[in-house]
């Protein structure tokens, strides 16, 4: 592997329209504050750059929504989610945004230097334009009739009922959002990104010099290069965003994708004046953590980008993860399906670890996983709690009791004394070789693994029992214990940043690199160790009940709230189909159960023409004794049928809803038996 001399860490840029929640930690930031963390305890120079990207529809959307202007939207939200990484521990060098000034003036160089060196074509074409609003849409602007499913209110990007993707051109009787008026087609320019002329260039770059990248990572490069790519749209019609730097593009900002990623160079001119060798030096490591939704974005198109430009270094990895679940279902934050990080801090204060510690053991790598909140509380009290707290707990706790909390002497070493040390010497390269591979799952693993092995030794060699007739010998594995103590603070603090933290102040240690891990002498004999406190509390059943039943409540409400399901029109008929059906007021005389027939009621029915029995699938919703006397409507002249050797004469009208409950149709009022339905 080649050397690098400095890395530069990115993270995708959050949308600053709503608050962050626990998918967006486990899918991005997480995993890269845990390698940056890393990165840094090794020695290495990097700068870890985070920011929210401030401009594109949902923002303006947003502020529709509320009714003020999105500069208030991406302020609320900015402050919020960059609150909410920093009580999580995300430890970013910069948390900038891209509504600011400097971020404007880079997209907009980078866009010239491009438009410039004729890196950029343009053509015009025919986009929707409301007349009343004097102002074109972006496709969100736009509702009508989904084409596919008959849906009413289909924006002009998606069907949300069906999930179909369309183009507002697809919609059937389109209508502005804005003005709520009937758009027009009006022509607009626009440049664009010719991506078609990087294809021979990304085979060679991706599918060929980066087989190394993650298999969800290659294969969706591949299938997009392979699809063959198109031109893409850098500018568009929108008031909101950076003004595209052009005389003849008044009313024109640049596209967000196109924006967004320059925000992570913008951010690292407004962190350093050294900006340069993080972006344009060969020795320097570009590495991109986002989640499988942006791979296109940060594998194809960015690097086009880059390219174009002629002068940036590319980026070497971009280890996407999968999305993660919540309680089996996908986390949406239009359905308040979530778990947000401000929210879990004021349900569980002081732990953030625990939360850190679950979605990296859980975390999405190759597939789709889940968070419930069982797991959340076995995770903590059998694995932190029982494991890791325990034999920190158990170690210092005897240590204060035999030894009035100063650091004995090692003696003589005995056979499981040389093999757990030897155990110890493995394990900071048994964590760096997954981290570097960007296997935080197992690295997580092997970090616990070290509080295994702790607890092992001290369950085998049984200090409190020896003491008394053995106190040199507990000399030895309490200092042995002391030492794994040391390096669990040392190698934990990129999982567990807290309780790091918490943990040297307990051993009474300044913090330590990684180089130091591994050593078997970190605590000198003497050293006294600080106050003792619980690493990890156990969650009980109610606490974690309230929560499942705060889901529960969530998902009620979203059933409350969920448009009814209007099934497809049938097939067009004639008006001569309709009339040959003769439908009659009438009424239910007699009523009972067909025998082993769970759905069956026979009726005799009073059709004003005659009395005659009708067998009817409605004994799910009715009982009989209910429904003597109830005025009921009647198809009279369809053929009989035998129903369970019962002959039925007809067919009464039911209206089905889309829980499947069935329900009479009936005058609104008092009509004699036999009135035809026309």
């Amino acid at each position: 592997m080649k050397e690098y001399k400095r890395y530069t860490v990115t993270t995708a840029l959050p949308y600053a329209n709503g608050p962050v929640h626990i998918g967006h930690l486990a899918g991005v930031y997480v995993p890269a504050d845990i390698y940056v963390r890393y990165l840094r305890s090794i020695g290495t120079d990097v700068i870890f750059i985070g920011g929210s990207d401030e401009h594109g529809v949902p923002i303006t959307l947003r502020a529709k929504k509320e009714g003020v202007n999105p500069q208030d939207i991406v302020d609320k939200y900015h402050s919020m989610i960059k609150q909410s990484f920093q009580n999580f521990g995300i430890s970013f060098d910069i948390y900038s945004r891209t509504s600011n000034k400097l971020h404007h003036k880079v997209a907009s160089e980078f866009f010239t230097k491009l438009y410039n060196d004729g890196k950029l074509t343009s053509f015009t074409d025919k986009q929707y334009y409301d007349e009343e609003a004097h102002q074109f849409l972006a496709d969100r602007y736009i509702t009508g009739t989904c084409p596919h499913c008959g849906n009413p209110n289909a924006y002009g990007d998606q069907c949300e009922k069906c999930g179909t993707s369309l183009s507002a051109k697809d919609l059937i009787d389109p209508k502005s959002t804005i003005s709520g008026s009937a758009p027009v087609m009006k022509e607009t320019k626009h440049w664009y990104l010719p991506l078609n002329e990087y294809e021979e260039w990304l085979k060679k770059w991706i599918l060929e010099d980066h087989k190394e990248w993650k298999p969800n990572v290659y294969g969706q490069c591949k299938s997009w290069i392979d699809a063959g790519l198109q031109p893409r749209a850098v500018t568009r019609d929108l008031d909101w965003g950076v003004k595209v730097p052009l005389e003849e593009a008044k009313g024109k900002v640049l596209y967000v994708w196109f924006d967004a990623p320059i925000g992570y160079i913008s951010a690292t001119q407004e962190l350093t004046p050294d900006w340069e060798k993080y972006w344009k030096s060969s020795d320097t490591r570009l590495i991109h953590f986002i989640g499988k939704d942006n791979i296109v974005f940060h594998c194809i198109i960015f690097p086009c980008m880059l390219k174009a430009e002629g002068s940036y270094i590319l980026p070497d990895n971009v280890p996407a993860f999968e999305f993660l679940n919540l309680e089996g279902d996908k986390i949406s934050t239009s359905r308040n399906w979530a778990v947000w990080l401000h929210e879990y801090l004021q349900d569980f204060p002081e732990r953030q670890d625990v939360l850190r510690y679950v979605l990296t053991a859980n975390a999405p790598e190759t597939k789709d996983n889940d968070f419930t909140w069982k797991d959340f509380q076995t995770k903590n009290n059998s694995e932190l709690l029982s494991i890791f707290g325990n034999f920190i707990n158990r170690t210092l706790v005897l240590t204060k009791k035999y030894f009035d909390g100063k650091v004995p002497e090692k003696n003589e070493l005995s056979s499981i004394d040389t093999a757990t040390i030897d155990e110890i010497k493995l394990v900071p390269n048994k964590i760096s070789s997954c981290l570097e591979n960007f296997h935080f799952r197992d690295a997580l693993a092997e970090m616990m693994n070290l509080a295994r092995l702790g607890n092992k030794y001290l369950t085998e060699t049984e200090p409190w029992k020896i003491y008394k007739t053995d106190a040199e010998r507990v000399n030895t594995i309490l200092n042995i214990s002391l030492q794994i103590c040391a390096n669990l603070a040392i190698v934990c603090e990129p999982f567990l940043p807290f309780t790091s933290k918490k943990l040297f102040k307990m051993l009474n240690l300044q913090p330590l690199q990684w180089k130091n891990a591994g050593d078997e002498n970190i605590l000198s004999a003497g050293h006294q160790l600080g106050e003792i406190e619980l690493l990890f509390e156990k969650i009980e059943d109610d606490v974690i009940e309230k929560q499942v039943n705060k889901l529960l409540e969530t998902k009620k409400l979203n059933e409350a709230a969920k448009p009814i399901e209007v099934s497809k029109q049938k097939e067009t008929i004639i008006f001569d189909d309709f009339v040959k059906m003769d439908i009659r007021t009438g009424k239910i005389i007699e009523a009972e159960r067909v025998p082993k027939a769970n759905k069956l009621l026979k009726l005799l029915v009073d059709t004003g023409i005659d009395r005659r029995i009708v067998v009817s699938g409605i004994a799910q919703y009715y009982k009989p004794e209910e429904i003597i006397g109830q005025e009921v409507c009647i198809l009279v002249n369809l053929a009989p049928r035998s129903l369970k050797g019962i002959e039925s004469q007809g067919m009464i009208l039911m209206a089905e809803n889309d829980k499947g409950e069935l329900c009479f149709v009936a005058p609104t009022k008092q009509f004699h038996q036999g009135c035809e339905v026309k």
